[in-house]
């Protein structure tokens, strides 16, 4: 797992992002225990709140349960469901950044070109 101390995401969140991507692709299965708090805090070199902070978002959003004394556990999911999920949310986003570049006057061309371009350079 890559994280970049120098995003604007914080560093829960880009963890949280990356767990996520790995349930949806199937990388964690379902009831299988995601690593330990303290040992991914260890190996990304974080502290131990962050990487709490992660999970626990993950658990809000459902992905994953706490078991007491065992860590977390990826909960049953709807894989398609998810998918469809969150290609609404790049439809939404992709509206929006069309929306703001036909106001500050970019052209097709234009915005396609700043698309490639932070394609290219985002961080997996």
């Amino acid at each position: 797992m890559k994280l970049s101390q120098n995003s604007s995401i914080p560093i829960y969140q880009q963890i949280a992002d990356a767990m996520r991507k790995e349930i949806i692709n199937g990388t964690y299965r379902e009831g299988e225990y995601l690593p330990s708090i303290r040992g991914l805090a260890k190996d990304l070199k974080i502290s131990v709140i962050t990487t709490m902070k992660a999970y626990e978002l993950l658990e809000q959003e459902g992905y994953v349960t706490a078991s007491q004394g065992k860590g977390f556990y990826v909960n049953s999911q709807d894989t398609e469901l998810l998918q469809e999920q969150h290609l609404r949310k790049v439809e939404d986003n992709l509206t929006a950044a069309i929306q703001e570049a036909s106001i500050a006057g970019l052209s097709r061309d234009e915005l396609l070109q700043m698309f490639n371009t932070l394609y290219d350079i985002k961080e997996d």
